[in-house]
Parts: structure tokens; C-alpha cells; sequence
């Protein structure tokens, strides 16, 4: 596995290297609730549409067209002031009604991607991972709605995303994209931990 890890660095792309660097730097911006984690996450969204159409990772090729969107609309409720210029988001727990809400998201978003990639793999895409890549998708989808409201759970979201992906990206050739997803992982956890921190802090002001 290490000689097949320094095989595909050698095999990377300076695109996708840019995308993987961008990606680490979007991610750790977020976990520091920085705004600018927004016009980075669109460089690298709009770089691995690009890389997932040409590996027929077609979930993941939905997720950063939906990243991309999610991006620009998450970098607008963030900046968002009332009129003392105090921002009107803060970071927040999800309730029971947000939960419900999230998990019949990443349901339906599954269900429909898996149909999309089954149909996919059987008539023009044969080397699609149907299971895999839907299911990888539609938490991603679910994290990225929920990080643009500020909720602590996107992070166990994007904890899950990251699980799914590093195997799926190293399958397909993608070996410095698997290992972002990596450092992806250990973001997420310190996210999930920050998070938690600063939402209490908003609970005890509340």
C-alpha cells in the first residue's frame, strides 16, 4: 500500500495537487469558523468536478457542483450583519427537529444518487461505485447544509464523508486525494471538538 501511495504521488497531476492544498486549507479555515474558508472551497470545488468526471466518480462530481453552490450561498449567510454589525449566525447544536431533518436529507440524497450511479454504471460508466460513492456523496451533501447554518454536527457529517472516501479515492487512482481525505479526517475531529467548545460558549451567553 506505501509503494502504491508513492506510485500514484508521482502519477499526480499539479491540478490536483492545487485542489488538495486548496481543500486542506478550506477545511482548516472552517474549522477556525473563518469566512475565507468559502472563495477557497470554490477553487477546489470547481477543480475536483473536473477530476470526478474524469475518474466516473459521478457522486462525488454532484457533491462539488453542489459544493460549489453551497460555497457561494454559505459565504453570503456568513458574512450576513444586523444592523449593530454583529453577525446574525453564530454556531449552534442541531435540535431534534434539525436531526430529522439532516438524516432524511442524507436519505433521500442517497437513495436518489445510488439509483443515478446504478443507472450510470449498467449504460455508460462501468467502473462507477454505485454504493460507495452515493453513500460518500449524500453525507458530504448533509455536511455541507449543515456547515453553511453553522450547526456543531456538520463536522460528524464530514467525519463520516472522510471514512468513505479515503478508500474510494485510492481505488480509483487518486492516491494524494485519498490522502487529503486523511488530513481531512483529523481536521474534522479537531472541528468537531472546536465546535462543541464555541456552541456551549453560545449556550451560556444565550
Amino acid at each position: 500500500m506505501f509503494q502504491a501511495f508513492l506510485d500514484g504521488l508521482k502519477e499526480t497531476t499539479p491540478l490536483e495537487y492545487v485542489g488538495v492544498v486548496s481543500g486542506i486549507a478550506c477545511v482548516w479555515l472552517g474549522k477556525k469558523a473563518n469566512i475565507l474558508n468559502y472563495p477557497l472551497g470554490i477553487l477546489n470545488t470547481t477543480i475536483y468536478i473536473y477530476l470526478s468526471f474524469r475518474g466516473h466518480l459521478f457522486g462525488e462530481a454532484s457533491v462539488n457542483v453542489f459544493y460549489t453552490v453551497m460555497n457561494v450561498y454559505g459565504w453570503w449567510q456568513w458574512g450576513r450583519r444586523n444592523d449593530a454589525q454583529q453577525h446574525v449566525l453564530n454556531i449552534t447544536f442541531s435540535d431534534s427537529r434539525d436531526w430529522r431533518r439532516a438524516l432524511t436529507f442524507f436519505s433521500a440524497c442517497w437513495v436518489v444518487l445510488f439509483l443515478a450511479l446504478h443507472y450510470a454504471k449498467q449504460y455508460f460508466a462501468p467502473n462507477a461505485l454505485p454504493l460507495a460513492d452515493s453513500f460518500s456523496a449524500a453525507a458530504a451533501y448533509t455536511g455541507m447544509w449543515l456547515l453553511t447554518k453553522k450547526k456543531v454536527e456538520n463536522w460528524i457529517w464530514w467525519i463520516i464523508t472522510d471514512i468513505a472516501s479515503i478508500p474510494l479515492y485510492f481505488v480509483k487512482g487518486y492516491v494524494f486525494t485519498s490522502f487529503q481525505f486523511l488530513v481531512f479526517l483529523v481536521i474534522a475531529i479537531l472541528g468537531l471538538i472546536e465546535w462543541t467548545r464555541k456552541g456551549r460558549s453560545t449556550l451560556s451567553y444565550a
